[in-house]
């Protein structure tokens, strides 16, 4: 049963308590005090100056010794100020080693010794220092109050440096807090004093401190930005544990990107850093951050590895909020391997250890925790208890997203034990505080969750309407993420495509086929957006598209009072309104899809759990479905079988599973295609047919591809209908300018861990012999490089070369270059390709690793799409070398009196007509043919 979790806290348990980023906290130094020197004396200063040195080159042990052989020696001679310097000193080393409770008490023996002595600036300092050791601890807000004391005397005093550090020390405490724009506010100022007293290591600090402020609010590529600009000051003067730190940053500003293996990268050279340093709490900052990245690439064992590393070392240093951090995290994935009373054992140590501390937020989300635990174990009652702790924490402390996020999760429980009136009355509760807090995201969240459990107690129309409010929610939440905040942004990445799917199913029911299309359409931009979710959001304008989905005129009436009526009345009275309307205006068709060009029907397959849905659309004609009954597992198997025979060219079996899905996606539209004169079919294929070639369906006599031209549609609101060729089929192209690059190789030989093509270079060839402005780049000097400068301007560019599409991350699929480069499915859509008409991977080792959504096969044509291109081409599976030679070399040469969708087709059914042999196998079988697909958004 599909379920839509709340945000941030809920059952899902999605995100982390904390990413453990290092914050550089400035502590002030205080050098060795000048009085009247005795022996005595200089022994002990020498001593404090040589505690200074080890401390200055990260040797905490031998800083230690010598400062307290200095302390031992001024406390015998009754030196005040010596010791006063020493506590000060000895604090700052136990702060670095991690030991706060131990820095916080000798901070605190400092600073009675210089209110004693009337030493207002050193009291400034101790107060700022004590603050920094109250923040590692936990403790907040009572750090925020030492730094405004340490703030209001460094004024006073005129102290520029001593300002900017508390200031600094305010913008993390709020940070902290949750208030990010308070904290940029706080570290401007601070960066400004730096800069202005020419302070590079405390100006390096302030541009750290900034970044994690701007990564908070979800500004990620700013962020990186002013991560880079510290790194670089910090590398200038050699500031090792400061490089640590803006390393470490990095690469959590990668990781919320979803650049996962960017982010490992960075984290493993902090940790190294961290190491090398005796920086104990760097080093377990580090460690739970890798474990984080894992988490989130699915290697929950390795994950869990990486945070019972993170939790020894907080539990030997005392911090005890990274201990509850590391032992939340380790729970959580517990929770992923559905390992549930592991996952509570240990939410209930974070839960103590939070308790001690006196964190009521942190013991909220433990308690929130433990209960989704029990809710995946169905002990519904305990988890109603733990949530319901929660919930009055959240209240106690005043959160009321906390607050409408538990309710929301109580709303959850009740509707999966059935008592459905109290799920939806807890909802209407949920909502109405999301409304008043203005959280989108929750409120969207909640209303599918609404709308689910308005469908399983019959009440539809209303349910209907649920949907509707949630996805304009989604699609306005899609049109301005990058304004979100931090948590706002990381719960909207999280798959949302099931509220799609459900109101598109309800639809359906209902007859009302337009609105379902419409649905079905933003369900398939939605489902990219989520796979690409953290690649580059420098998109092309015509992909940016976002609609609403428009209200029904009794549903607007009534809409208001969604959240405060009884339902089971007010779906009656819905039901019977929209009954009143002509079907006409229920099925009133929007402008976009009254562009569809003549003899074009566009074809949307939806597969739910129960059956297969299928939606045809053709000009002037009114939209209509087909409901085939057949599982959706059950379909699948059949689709998977398919694949298997088409990619086995020795087996005709083929025709045999092609002619099964045929019967069940075309057969029930065969006549509606007929009637309407159907020549090109404009196709958006949902989750596992992604994996087929429909033009391989087989009727019993012909592949589908002898009767229709077909376009792979992203979806057909994307389909720009006005864009203009640069060509025109059949007129003079020795103008138009092609870019063709060759991985090249030998028969036999590897290259870079993958065979050589040694197709690709005649199939270049071929090209540059059928049309005179060609540009070649050639096995080495075809390099990723050398191709992003060359493509600009051409009409069309084509890859011979291997590529890989995988599910799980855009980062994981790439295309390979020959000199062994690569340049991943996320970073594609950065290029500059807008004089594109056509990009054309005829990659030979195009592969699927896995099922998934199939997202990652559509993914190329998208990401190419998005920078600006017209079409692409690409295969489905490993193909041949000389197969795909012979088909591209047939399309190249159509290509020069046909459009992209003729040329393609003329050239797979050369292949299926000539029986071309090749030892034992025929070049007709559409293992060789079929694999190609135009994806295209205009014709």
């Amino acid at each position: 049963m599909s379920k839509n979790f709340s945000v941030s806290v809920g059952i899902l348990c999605v995100g982390f308590v904390g990413l453990g980023l290092s914050i550089p906290l400035q502590l002030e130094v205080i050098e060795v005090s000048a009085q009247v020197p005795t022996d005595q004396s200089l022994e002990a200063k020498r001593l404090l100056q040589e505690g200074l040195d080890y401390l200055d080159i990260n040797k905490y042990a031998e800083a230690l010794q010598s400062f307290h052989q200095s302390l031992q020696i001024y406390q015998q001679i009754g030196d005040r100020q010596g010791i006063g310097d020493v506590f000060n000193n000895l604090g700052i080393t136990y702060n670095r080693v991690g030991q706060y409770q131990k820095a916080v008490e000798f901070h605190q023996k400092a600073l009675a010794i210089r209110k004693e002595n009337n030493d207002l600036g050193g009291e400034g300092t101790s107060l700022n220092n004590i603050g920094n050791g109250y923040f590692r601890l936990g403790q907040y807000q009572k750090a925020i109050d030492l730094y405004q004391q340490s703030l209001i005397i460094k004024k006073r005093l005129g102290d520029r440096n001593g300002e900017a550090t508390a200031l600094n020390g305010l913008g993390i405490g709020y940070e902290r807090l949750g208030q990010y724009q308070k904290a940029i506010t706080f570290h401007q100022e601070s960066l400004a004093i730096r800069k202005e007293t020419s302070d590079l290591k405390g100006e390096g600090n302030s541009l750290n401190n900034l970044g994690v402020a701007y990564k908070n609010l979800g500004q990620y590529q700013k962020a990186i930005e002013v991560y880079e600009q510290s790194l670089v000051i910090r590398q200038e003067i050699s500031d090792i544990n400061g490089i640590g730190s803006s390393l470490n940053n990095l690469a959590g500003a990668y990781y919320n990107q979803g650049q996962y293996q960017k982010a490992i990268a960075y984290y493993q050279h902090a940790l190294a850093i961290f190491e090398q340093l005796g920086d104990p709490n760097g080093e377990g900052d580090a460690l739970n951050n890798l474990g984080n990245n894992y988490q989130s690439l699915g290697q929950y064992r390795k994950a869990i590895e990486f945070y019972q590393q993170s939790l020894a070392i907080k539990t030997r240093i005392g911090d005890r909020q990274g201990e509850a951090v590391s032992l939340s995290n380790i729970g959580n994935t517990y929770q992923s391997l559905k390992q549930y009373n592991k996952a509570i054992e240990f939410s209930q140590k974070s839960l103590e250890i939070e308790k001690q501390l006196g964190n009521l937020d942190g013991q909220s989300s433990s308690l929130n925790n433990i209960g989704s635990s029990y809710f995946y174990l169905k002990e519904y009652q305990k988890a109603i208890s733990f949530y319901q702790k929660s919930l009055e924490i959240k209240k106690q402390l005043g959160a009321r997203q906390g607050e409408a996020n538990a309710i929301n999760n109580l709303g959850l429980i009740y509707r999966e034990i059935g008592q459905y009136k109290e799920a939806l009355n807890l909802y209407q509760q949920s909502i109405g505080i999301f409304k008043y807090i203005g959280d989108r995201q929750g409120e969207r969240n909640t209303l599918n969750n609404l709308g689910a459990t308005l469908a399983k107690s019959n009440q539809k129309d209303l349910a209907i309407l649920a949907y509707k409010q949630s996805v304009n929610i989604t699609e306005s939440i899609r049109k301005d993420i990058n304004g979100l905040s931090k948590e706002e942004q990381r719960s909207y990445l999280e798959t949302i495509q099931g509220g799609y799917r459900r109101l598109a199913d309800l639809l359906l029911q209902k007859g009302r086929i337009t609105e379902a299309l419409q649905i079905l359409d933003l369900l398939k931009i939605q489902e990219l957006e989520d796979y690409f979710k953290g690649a580059k959001k420098d998109i092309n304008q015509n992909l940016a598209i976002h609609q609403r989905i428009k209200l029904l005129a009794p549903e607007s009436i009534i809409s208001d009072r969604l959240l405060t009526a009884n339902t089971t009345e007010l779906n009656r009275q819905l039901a019977n309104q929209i009954a009143q309307l002509p079907r006409s205006e229920i099925n009133q068709v929007p402008i976009y899809l009254q562009k569809i060009p003549k003899n074009t029907a566009l074809l949307y397959p939806l597969i739910l759990s129960d059956r297969l849905e299928l939606i045809l659309f053709s000009a002037n004609n009114p939209p209509i479905n087909q409901s085939v009954a057949i599982k959706g597992k059950d379909f699948e198997e059949l689709v998977k079988d398919f694949r298997s025979d088409l990619q086995n060219p020795l087996s005709q079996d083929a025709k045999i599973s092609g002619k099964k899905v045929y019967d069940l996606m075309i057969k029930p539209l065969a006549a509606q295609l007929k009637q309407t004169d159907t020549t090109t079919i404009l196709y958006a294929p949902d989750g596992i047919l992604r994996y087929i070639p429909l033009a391989a369906l087989y009727d019993g006599k012909q592949w589908l591809v002898e009767q229709y031209q077909i376009n792979n549609l992203i979806a057909y609101s994307l389909f720009d209908s006005d864009r203009q060729s640069q060509y025109k089929p059949q007129s003079k192209i020795s103008n138009l300018r092609i870019f063709a690059g060759a991985f090249g190789g030998k028969d036999g030989e590897s290259r870079f861990g993958n065979k050589g093509l040694a197709g690709s270079i005649p199939e270049v060839e071929n090209i540059a012999k059928n049309f005179t402005n060609v540009t070649s780049l050639l096995e080495n000097n075809f390099s990723a490089k050398a191709t992003k400068e060359q493509v600009i301007g051409n009409a069309i560019v084509h890859f011979a070369t291997h590529a890989e599409f995988n599910t799980g991350s855009p980062l994981d699929s790439y295309i390979l270059f020959g000199d062994g480069s690569k340049v991943t499915l996320a970073e594609i859509s950065t290029w500059q390709l807008q004089a594109a008409d056509l990009v054309v991977l005829s990659a030979c080792e195009t592969g699927i690793g896995t099922f998934g959504t199939g997202a990652e096969v559509l993914g190329f044509g998208y990401q190419v799409q998005r920078a600006g291109a017209k079409a692409s081409i690409a295969s489905l599976w490993t193909v041949s070398d000389s197969g795909t030679q012979l088909l591209m070399s047939g399309f190249y040469q159509n290509l020069q009196t046909q459009n992209i969708l003729m040329a393609l087709r003329q050239s797979q059914l050369a292949m299926i007509k000539k029986s071309i042999q090749k030892g034992e196998v025929s070049f007709n079988h559409p293992y060789f043919w079929s694999s190609f697909v135009v994806i295209a958004n205009s014709l």
